[in-house]
């Protein structure tokens, strides 16, 4: 059994939240945390679709850093609600664009993990003056590959009684294309399919980001709150390829050269398998890719937390 020293810093509140405009309807929510002034950090949660927790802000040192939190469009506490009309990969870029010029960073690092990981790169190849280093989590490339393991053939094979599960909502005569008749019932006019729809999609998520069953996990995937916004964008950017070519990121390594990067990226993930981290690695050798031989895909898991925290005290100059 490996033991792991670091654990989350205690828990925060925020000294600053807002909302925040960012044009086309869309209305942001934002909190920092830590020491207004100290090390800039922003972290981009996952999905997509998802929202930040108040867990998501104890993976830094709160003397060191100055941590922007935000939901993405139509997430967590950001209107409207699960929207995605003008709902976008390159928008949300934007959008970080837009929040870190509101703080008054010249630059900051940039955490994330799986979404949250895709959204960073794309950020840091489009603007790479902003980013003083990357510290990415359970690595996910959007190629046509990695939505296939997900939602054809790969985790199934893996998770079969909860793919059973998944595809049980679905007539036989659609599942060749899940992703579209998840889609079709997340849109539907009728509130029922919808909340069914959502519900199955966020648990077949729930289900493959632990290494081991979480029933506390589950319960919130399964809460429409959470499962509705979850469900109904994620579909949206899976049916548009995430807003990018394939390999995309992959064929755009070259704009990270001389940016600082960290990956912890579990053995056994089964949502973001590590071969993307692998190839990642060998289209931008600087980067430093450390592997959690007993975990999977989630933030939380110990061995995975333990190298988040690492990396953020790293970079910060803090000793380990």
């Amino acid at each position: 059994m490996i033991s792991y020293e670091r654990t989350l810093y205690p828990e925060i509140e925020p000294f600053e939240t807002g909302m925040f405009d960012v044009g086309e309807g869309h209305s942001l929510y934002y909190e920092r945390v830590g020491t207004s002034g100290a090390k800039p950090a922003v972290f981009l949660h996952g999905g997509p679709g998802g929202g930040i927790s108040e867990k998501n802000r104890r993976q830094w040192d709160p003397a060191l850093y100055d941590v922007l939190l935000f939901d993405q469009r139509g997430c967590g506490k950001s209107l409207p609600f699960a929207e995605i009309e003008h709902n976008d990969t390159w928008r949300i870029v934007s959008d970080i664009e837009k929040l870190r010029e509101m703080c008054g960073h010249d630059s900051w690092q940039v955490f994330g993990g799986s979404w949250g990981a895709t959204l960073s790169l794309a950020y840091a190849q489009t603007h790479p003056d902003r980013v003083d280093e990357l510290v990415l989590r359970g690595v996910f490339l959007a190629r046509q590959k990695e939505k296939n393991w997900l939602y054809r053939y790969g985790a199934s094979e893996i998770m079969a009684e909860q793919w059973d599960q998944f595809t049980g909502l679905i007539p036989e005569d659609e599942r060749g294309d899940l992703v579209q008749a998840y889609y079709n019932r997340l849109t539907s006019d009728d509130e029922a399919t919808r909340l069914a729809a959502a519900r199955e999609w966020s648990l077949w998520e729930g289900n493959v980001a632990t290494l081991l069953p979480d029933p506390e996990l589950l319960d919130a995937f399964a809460d429409p709150a959470k499962a509705v916004p979850f469900a109904r964008i994620c579909a949206k950017f899976f049916l548009e390829d995430f807003f990018f070519e394939d390999s995309q990121l992959l064929k755009d390594a070259h704009k990270l050269k001389g940016i600082p990067g960290i990956i912890v990226q579990g053995r056994h993930d089964i949502c973001c398998p590590p071969t993307s981290a692998w190839e990642l690695k060998k289209a931008w050798p600087e980067v430093d890719l450390r592997i959690v031989h007993d975990a999977g895909h989630s933030a939380y898991e110990p061995g995975i937390v333990d190298g988040l925290v690492r990396a953020t005290d790293e970079l910060a100059g803090k000793s380990a």
